[in-house]
C-alpha cells in the first residue's frame, strides 16, 4: 500500500482524488509561501532559507522515490530512507552542515511525515502543557505556569492549515469555511480547538492541551500541594459511598484531570458510561463505554448531541454516568440520572465557586426546560448533587481544590451549601505566585452516617479545623 493510501486509511489526511502524493504531502517552501496578501518576508521559517529549501527538497524526493514503498507504521524504516536521502541531498548539492544541524533536519523530516510538523518538538517536551497557535508566525506554549513566546514558526498558512487537517480528519472531524470551528483530540487524549478565516482573520489558531503520558493519582496532588491527605481521602469515600459530584472551575483549572482521579475511586465490578464530546477522560477499570457526541455533516444533519448520548446511555444499565462536562440542556438529564437510580455520577461545570455553579446548572436547565420553575429546578438540583469541588488555577500557574463544599437543602428557596475544606490565599510571592494553605472549617460531614454504613468510617479530625501553619510552609 503506497504511503499516501495508508496516511487515508489512518485517517491523517483525507483520500486524495488524483495519485499525485507530491500535492497532498510537499511542505511549502519560503519563496512558494509569498502571496500577494502574505509578502516573503512576513513567512518566518524555523530554519535558515538553505536547510528550508533542503528540508523541501529532500522531502519531494521521499515522495517521488518512496511513496509506494514505504510502511508508515515502521518508524525505523523511515527514520533510515530520509537519512539515507539527506546524506544523498547533502552530498550532491556540497550544502556544508554541522552534524546537529544534519540530525535536525532528519527530525523535522520525520515529524512532517509521522507527527504534526513544528509542532512535534513542542508535544514531545514534557514540561510543556499548552500549545497555542495564535497564528502561523506566533506560537506560545504553557511551561511551568508562565506562557511564553517560542521561536517555532510555520512557514505558511497552508503548512498550519495541513496540520489542522491532519488533526481533525484523524477523528473524522472536518474543519472549513462552512464549519470553520472544530474540538477534536490527539492520539494520546490532548485536547484540541481548531478555529480558522473567516471567523480569524489574522489565520488559523490551534490550541492543544496536552494530557500527561503519566495519569495523575490522588497523591500526586498532595506531593504538588494541590490537595490534603484528607480531602482526597474525603473525596475517596465520598465516591466510594456513590455520592454525586460536580466539579467546577474556570478554563485550564484542572476539572477534566481532577475528574479522572476521582473516577479512580469507583469500584472496578461497577459499570461506567462516560460522555464527551471529544473523549478524554481515560478511565483505568475494565467495565467502561465510552460515548462522544457528534457535529453535523456538511448537509447540516447528523449531529448527535451530549443530551441525546445522555438519555440513550439511561437504557444500557450504567451504574455510574460521567459527562465530561455539562454546558447546555443537558444538566437536565443530568440531573434526572442522578435523580433515578445512578447515585454516584459525576461532572464538570465552569463556574467561579460552588454557589455559582448552583446557579449556573439552574440557567443551563431552563435553556432545555423553560416552562419549570426556579424551585423545582433548584429541588431537583439539590437532591441530585451532594459534593461541588471547586478547582482553581492561581496566580503563578498553581492547579488547587480551592473548596470542597456538601448540599445540604434548601431554605427559604435557597439551596444551602456548607464547605467542609477550602484553601485560603494569604500573600503573593515576590516572584508572582499565590501562597496560602489548606485547612478544614471545623464543620462536621452531614454523610459521616453515609459513610459509614458504607464502611468508609472517616475520624473525626479530619474535619477539625487546621492551624494555620508557620510563613516558609506555605505553598
Amino acid at each position: 500500500m503506497s504511503l499516501r493510501r495508508r496516511l487515508a486509511a489512518k485517517g491523517w489526511v483525507d483520500e486524495p482524488e488524483s495519485d499525485d502524493l507530491r500535492d497532498r504531502l510537499r511542505v511549502v517552501e519560503p519563496a512558494e509561501a509569498a502571496t500577494e496578501t502574505q509578502p516573503a518576508a512576513e513567512a518566518k521559517p524555523s530554519l535558515n532559507p538553505a536547510l528550508s529549501r533542503a528540508r523541501a527538497e529532500i522531502h519531494d524526493r521521499l515522495v517521488e522515490r518512496h511513496a509506494d514503498e514505504l510502511d508508515i507504521t515502521d518508524r525505523e524504516q523511515i527514520e533510515q530512507v530520509i537519512e539515507q536521502e539527506a546524506t544523498a541531498y547533502v552530498r550532491e548539492s556540497g550544502l556544508m552542515l554541522l552534524r546537529v544541524d544534519h540530525d535536525a533536519l532528519v527530525k523535522q523530516l520525520l515529524d512532517i511525515i509521522l507527527g504534526l510538523g513544528p509542532l512535534q518538538p513542542l508535544l514531545e517536551d514534557p514540561d510543556v502543557v499548552e500549545v497555542m497557535i495564535n497564528r502561523p508566525d506566533q506560537i506560545f506554549v504553557e511551561r511551568n505556569g508562565r506562557t511564553v513566546l517560542t521561536d517555532v514558526r510555520f512557514e505558511s498558512d497552508a503548512q498550519l492549515k495541513h496540520v489542522i487537517d491532519r488533526v481533525v480528519s484523524s477523528i473524522g472531524r472536518r474543519v472549513d469555511e462552512s464549519s470553520p470551528m472544530c474540538d477534536a483530540r490527539l492520539k494520546d487524549g490532548s485536547r484540541v480547538n481548531v478555529i480558522i478565516p473567516p471567523l480569524v482573520p489574522h489565520g488559523a489558531c490551534l490550541t492543544i492541551r496536552k494530557f500527561a503520558v503519566e495519569k495523575l493519582t490522588g497523591a500526586d496532588l498532595v506531593g504538588l500541594h494541590s490537595a490534603t491527605p484528607a480531602m482526597m481521602r474525603y473525596l475517596a469515600a465520598a465516591v466510594a459511598s456513590r455520592l454525586s459530584i460536580v466539579v467546577s472551575g474556570g478554563t485550564s483549572s484542572g476539572k477534566t484531570t481532577l475528574l479522572n482521579i476521582l473516577s479512580g475511586y469507583i469500584p472496578p465490578d461497577e459499570r461506567i458510561i462516560t460522555i464527551e464530546d471529544s473523549a478524554e477522560l481515560q478511565l483505568q477499570q475494565e467495565h467502561v463505554i465510552t460515548m462522544e457526541s457528534r457535529p453535523a455533516n456538511v448537509e447540516g444533519e447528523g449531529a448527535i448531541a451530549i443530551r441525546d448520548l445522555l438519555r440513550n446511555s439511561l437504557r444500557m444499565r450504567p451504574d455510574r454516568i460521567i459527562v465530561g462536562e455539562c454546558r447546555g440542556a443537558e444538566a437536565l438529564d443530568m440531573l434526572q440520572a442522578m435523580n433515578t437510580g445512578h447515585e454516584g455520577s459525576m461532572s464538570t461545570v465552569h463556574a467561579n465557586s460552588p454557589a455559582d455553579a448552583v446557579s449556573r446548572l439552574e440557567t443551563m436547565v431552563l435553556t432545555g426546560a423553560t416552562e419549570l420553575p426556579s424551585r423545582a429546578i433548584l429541588k431537583q438540583i439539590t437532591s441530585a448533587i451532594d459534593v461541588f469541588v471547586q478547582v482553581s488555577r492561581l496566580r503563578g500557574g498553581a492547579r488547587r481544590i480551592v473548596s470542597v463544599s456538601e448540599v445540604t437543602g434548601l431554605a427559604d428557596g435557597e439551596p444551602q451549601l456548607q464547605e467542609i475544606f477550602r484553601y485560603r490565599q494569604l500573600r503573593v510571592s515576590r516572584d508572582g505566585r499565590s501562597l496560602g494553605y489548606h485547612t478544614a472549617t471545623g464543620i462536621r460531614s452531614v454523610f459521616m452516617d453515609h459513610f459509614v454504613a458504607n464502611g468508609e468510617d472517616l475520624p473525626n479530625h479530619l474535619f477539625e479545623l487546621t492551624k494555620e501553619p508557620a510563613q516558609e510552609d506555605l505553598y
